[in-house]
């Protein structure tokens, strides 16, 4: 009977877990194609469980098309240099995204660079992590 209880809590145990690593697994995201987006920030929402970047870009047609950037939560990006001051209302910038497959205007953060050249997280692309870091100058 002891064994038979380990079991089928052994097995309610590992099934709890599968959508959790569903939600992180970014398998809505194409994490090898990556966007350069350059446009004015509406709004930099620094929050759990993610971060949101709300971007308006002008397209080559003149229409503007709101981008929403996700990032991981800010204890996550702050060792690649985010800041919960990192984007104003008004500041241009340039965002590398990793968009996803279904063409929406929404994507994962791989790197920024702001006005003035200053560059935040992997502005190489390839996704989140392993950034130069803030201060670091674009290439």
């Amino acid at each position: 009977m002891r064994n038979r209880l380990v079991i089928v809590l052994s097995v309610v145990g590992l099934l709890s877990t599968v959508p959790l690593q569903a939600h992180h697994t970014g398998a809505t995201l194409l994490s090898e194609t990556t966007v350069t987006l350059k446009g004015v920030v509406k709004n930099w929402l620094w929050s759990n469980p993610h971060c949101l970047l709300t971007l308006e870009v002008t397209g080559a047609d003149g229409q503007v098309v709101q981008w929403v950037i996700e990032a991981q939560a800010p204890n996550s990006i702050f060792t690649e240099g985010y800041r919960k001051n990192s984007f104003k209302p008004g500041d241009v910038v340039t965002v590398t995204a990793n968009p996803v497959t279904n063409g929406r205007p929404y994507g994962r953060f791989a790197g920024v660079v702001l006005a003035d050249g200053t560059t935040i997280g992997n502005v190489g692309g390839g996704g989140r992590g392993g950034g130069r870091g803030r201060g670091a100058p674009a290439q």
